[in-house]
This record gives C-alpha cells, sequence and structure tokens, in this order.
C-alpha cells in the first residue's frame, strides 16, 4: 500500500506533528506501508544536510511574525502534486488544518481515492493565542465552523486522545473519529547522559533542576510554570529551570524572567539535538513540567517518563489519556500554590524521585509505537476498501 502524506510542518521544524510524522512513517514501513511525505522546504535548513527517503519538499514562504513557520506556496504545492500520478496511491493522509488540508482533499478528488487527516492541532486555543485582535467568542465561532468544515472533507479523522475526540464531537463533526496515538518510538528509550548534560550546560551536577521541554509557545503556559518557579525557590532556593526548546514566547518569557529578577535562576537551553542531547536534558531533569492547556495528546510526557523523569504536570484535554493513575506523575490543578507544592514535594525527597521515575518508565512501555502503526495500517486497509462519501472542501481564494 501507498500512502501520500502531506504537512504543512515537518523537520527541521521541530514540534509533535513533526514527531508523529516521522515515528508513524518508520513503524508503517514494517507494516508493507510505503509512505511518500509532501512538506514545505525550509531556508535554515542546510542544504547538504541529507533528506529522507520519499521528502517531497515545497518552496514555501515565512509566516509573519512566525520565525520557525513556512507557508507552502499553492502553486509550487499544486505543481508538485500534479506531477504525482495518482493511480500509485491509494490513500492520501493529511496532518495539519492549513495549505496541506485543501491540496490533499483536491489530490484525493483528482486520484480518486480516500482522504484522511489527524486533528494534531487545537485550532480553537491556536487561533485565539496567535489573533488576539479577536474576540474571544468570535475566534471560537471562527475555528468551530472551520474544523467542522474541514473535517466534512475527509472520510476519516484521527484523533490523538479520546478527550480531543469528544471536542471535534462537541463541535457536530459526523465523519468517523478513531483515536489513535502517536506512541514512543524505540530509540525514546535509550538512556540519556543527565551529566552529560549538566556538563554541556555549566550547571553542577547536584543542582536540583525543574525542566520544562518542548515548543515555546504562548499556548503551552510557560509562563505560568515560571511564576510556579518562583515559588519553588521560597523552599529550594538552590534549583534551577531549564527551559529547553525555540518558540514564538521565547522573548517575552526572556522579559518575564528579567522582570522576576530570575536570570540568574533560569536557564534557556535553545533546541537540543533530539536523538542525543534531548535525551541527555530529559535524564538530567530532577522533575519535569508541563501545563500546557491546548495538547492534542502530550507525546512529551511519555518522552520524560522513558527517561526516568519524575513529571508534576496538570491535565487538560489530550494531556488526561496520558496521565492516568499509577503513570508515574503527580497530577495537579493549573493552581500556582498547589503546583508549587508539589513541585518542592519531589525535589526534597529522593525516595519519590525513585518510585515515580521506576513507574513512569515501565508506563512508557505501554506506549509502543509499532502497535499504533499497526493499527493505523489496519485502518488505512478498511477505507482503501470503501467507497468515498465525504464532499470535497472549497479551496480558499487566498490560498490560489
Amino acid at each position: 500500500m501507498r500512502v501520500l502524506f502531506i504537512s504543512d510542518v515537518y523537520f527541521p521544524r521541530v514540534n509533535g506533528v513533526s514527531t508523529s510524522i516521522r515515528t508513524f512513517r518508520q513503524d508503517l514501513a514494517h507494516h508493507g506501508v510505503d509512505t511518500h511525505l509532501v512538506a514545505p522546504r525550509y531556508d535554515s535548513a542546510p542544504e547538504a544536510a541529507p533528506e529522507e527517503p520519499g521528502v517531497l519538499r515545497v518552496p514555501a514562504a515565512r509566516v509573519p511574525r512566525d520565525p520557525e513557520d513556512r507557508r507552502m506556496r499553492w502553486r509550487a504545492l499544486t505543481r508538485v502534486l500534479d506531477a504525482l500520478p495518482g493511480s500509485e496511491f491509494d490513500l492520501v493522509h493529511i496532518h495539519t488544518p492549513f495549505v496541506a488540508h485543501y491540496a490533499g482533499v483536491r489530490f484525493a478528488r483528482r486520484a480518486h481515492i480516500a482522504c484522511i487527516a489527524t486533528y494534531h492541532t487545537f485550532f480553537e486555543e491556536y487561533l485565539h493565542h496567535y489573533l488576539p485582535v479577536l474576540p474571544r467568542r468570535l475566534s471560537r465561532h471562527l475555528a468551530r465552523s472551520f474544523t467542522r468544515s474541514q473535517c466534512a472533507a475527509v472520510q476519516a479523522l484521527i484523533a490523538p486522545s479520546e478527550p480531543m475526540r469528544e471536542v471535534l464531537t462537541g463541535y457536530g463533526v459526523t465523519t468517523p473519529i478513531h483515536v489513535l496515538p502517536t506512541g514512543l518510538a524505540a530509540d525514546r528509550f535509550r538512556a540519556g547522559d543527565g551529566r552529560a548534560f549538566r556538563a554541556r550546560a555549566g550547571i553542577d551536577a547536584q543542582r536540583p533542576l525543574v525542566t520544562y521541554i518542548g515548543r515555546v509557545a504562548h499556548e503551552k503556559n510557560i509562563g505560568f510554570l515560571v511564576q510556579v518557579f518562583r515559588e519553588v525557590l521560597t523552599c529550594v532556593p538552590e534549583a534551577l529551570l531549564v527551559i529547553a526548546g525555540e518558540g514564538p514566547a521565547r522573548e517575552p518569557l526572556r522579559q518575564q524572567v528579567a522582570h522576576l529578577g530570575l536570570d540568574a535562576r533560569v536557564h534557556f537551553a535553545g533546541y537540543l539535538e533530539r536523538d542525543s542531547a534531548l535525551l541527555d536534558c530529559y535524564a538530567a531533569a530532577d522533575v519535569f513540567v508541563f501545563a500546557s492547556r491546548t495538547e492534542t495528546q502530550g507525546l512529551v510526557l511519555l518522552e520524560a517518563m522513558a527517561q526516568g523523569a519524575p513529571v508534576v504536570s496538570t491535565a487538560q484535554l489530550g494531556t488526561r489519556s496520558i496521565l492516568l493513575p499509577g503513570c508515574g506523575a503527580l497530577i495537579v490543578p493549573e493552581q500556582q500554590h498547589a503546583f508549587a507544592a508539589a513541585v518542592v514535594r519531589v525535589l526534597s525527597d529522593a525516595g519519590l524521585r525513585a518510585e515515580l521515575a521506576a513507574r513512569g518508565r515501565a508506563y512508557a512501555r505501554n506506549w509502543s509505537s509499532a502497535a499504533m502503526a499497526r493499527r493505523l495500517a489496519e485502518l488505512y486497509g478498511e477505507l482503501r476498501a470503501a467507497p468515498r462519501t465525504a464532499r470535497p472542501g472549497v479551496i480558499p481564494q487566498v490560498l490560489i
């Protein structure tokens, strides 16, 4: 079986969508599914860097106020897709709700094949954060209407978690929805070297580390974690907050840290190479903190658990499907004092840290990406055999 993936983001842009696509592509190959990916070209990527097999890059423009993302040029994208023989593909799998969605639906319609989409992005919160000038009620209405329209244009949807499926059905989406998390690839369980991370960053081997890893974006609620950490310092004054990742909220967070007088207490680690330095950062953490309100799954929590990092986190939207009893995490409300107290408790109790680490490692192994890929391959087979029934979406004039 051959499946065409199409996405508005992919490596070297690091986020959960990129990780999910790469993980599924690697595992699907073991289940007889040959995938080809169409994704933006990033002008920051070294020209000499070897590209993954089966990846087609499309010329793309920068996105205003967003240094990381790129918008594929519509005409260039359609030229790339029109050059692909539709008869060679059995299915289209869309991974993002922007230009890729409309191009993917268009290709599937031309090729007379089924089209599936994964709802990776909680678009309602995304729109609220990136178009703050819109009244919240209006942005919510637009996002839900937009989502219903897009979901009606495909034959099936994948929600990374049960809470995300509930959100979509609450919108009035009637397209069949299958809950299918990404899962962890085997290499995520390779032990990182926490001492090596500390040595490279010039951090004392014994200093307590409170760590956040992920996209440094407004919707991740990292500003709340900074406020929590300020309270943690009243009980553990030698602690250091590590923020690893890049994103549009980095400079506002630096300003917040400076305003609170925490420059010497917060370390911005920036982008970390995924296969080595990132694992080392997880392994160096004495406690991993997370408070995002918008995760459709929360794969980063499983990655932290796989490295034995004790987790303190809120459980909202998709993370509720991961943060279950016995998972190796302390689950707290989004209340500054309660969150800070849980962090202090973990930092102050070596026995609790060891217990949470052991539970987390064991729990993370239940989320095998290979098993998830097998389920996805089975779904592809069902869709290939089923007749197309959903109507195609209308391509916005702005894209043409």
